[in-house]
Order: structure tokens, then sequence, then C-alpha cells
């Protein structure tokens, strides 16, 4: 049976959603609440985002060194580390924390966030990034068509 183009073209497409448990983080969340980061597959575009996070982290690096070239090595190396970019940055690191922006739902993680969670809690960032990872590769959910809306009753007659 052959792919149906013009049903694939006229449906409307949601992003997988799910709840991640991240119960060694249970001390950062209100008292009594399960402690959840809420996280979304990605969409393509944002998908080859995270592929280039290597060369858009070495691409910064670059510009800090030029600006700060004629700075103290020491000073140099400090801010770096301050923004999050270094050359040492692990190519996979660099990858899950762009993915780890763009695929926060609750809370929504800045890039200080995402470096900060994976310096001090790697395991769960990695889980956190891994199921972005899963629900990316499963693809967007399919919309059902909304009704037009509500049938009014009859009347006995």
């Amino acid at each position: 049976m052959p792919f149906d183009l013009k049903k694939f073209q006229g449906a409307t497409f949601t992003p997988r959603e799910e709840l991640v448990e991240v119960k060694d983080l249970h001390e950062f969340f209100p008292k009594g609440e399960k402690p959840f980061i809420k996280v979304r597959g990605l969409e393509g575009p944002e998908l080859a985002q995270v592929h280039e996070a290597l060369s858009k982290n070495k691409n910064i690096s670059k510009l800090v060194d030029g600006l700060l070239s004629s700075q103290s090595t020491e000073l140099l190396a400090s801010v770096q580390e301050a923004i999050g970019v270094t050359d040492k940055t692990p190519n996979e690191i660099a990858k899950r924390l762009e993915m780890m922006v763009i695929g926060s739902v609750e809370p929504k993680f800045t890039m200080d966030m995402a470096v900060k969670f994976c310096r001090v809690w790697p395991i769960e960032f990695y889980s956190v990034t891994n199921v972005i990872s899963r629900l990316t590769g499963q693809g967007m959910l399919p919309g059902k068509s909304k009704p037009s809306g509500t049938t009014p009753k009859s009347k006995r007659a």
C-alpha cells in the first residue's frame, strides 16, 4: 500500500512529551510534589541545531580567544569556563546541552542551567537527554481532527 501523501500533508502533528522522574533532585521541588522534568521530542531543524552544537561551541571559544587574546591565559580560561564553552567540552556533551535547552518544557532550561545540571547531576542529565532523543526518534504524534462543534440535542415533538 503506497504512502498517502495527501493525508500526510493535511495532518496536524504535535511533539511527543514525557515527564522524566529525577528522584535525586526531590529537594529542589515543593514538598510532596513528585520530582519530574517535562521534555519533548525535537523537530528536524532543532535536531540539526543539536548536531551543529559542536562547531558552534568551537566558534564561540575562538571568538572569546580573539577578544581576550591580549589578556592573561588565566582570564581567558576563566571566561570560557564561566560561559560554559571551551574546546575541551566533549562533542557528546555539547550536543546534549543543546538538546536539553531546546527539548526542555517544564522547567525551561537555559544554557547556563543545562551546563550546571550536567556538571552536578550527570546521570540525571544523561537520562533526561536520552528521553528527548528517544521522543525525537519516535517522531511527532499525528493530531486528531477536532470536532466542528457540539451538536444540538433534538427536541421531542
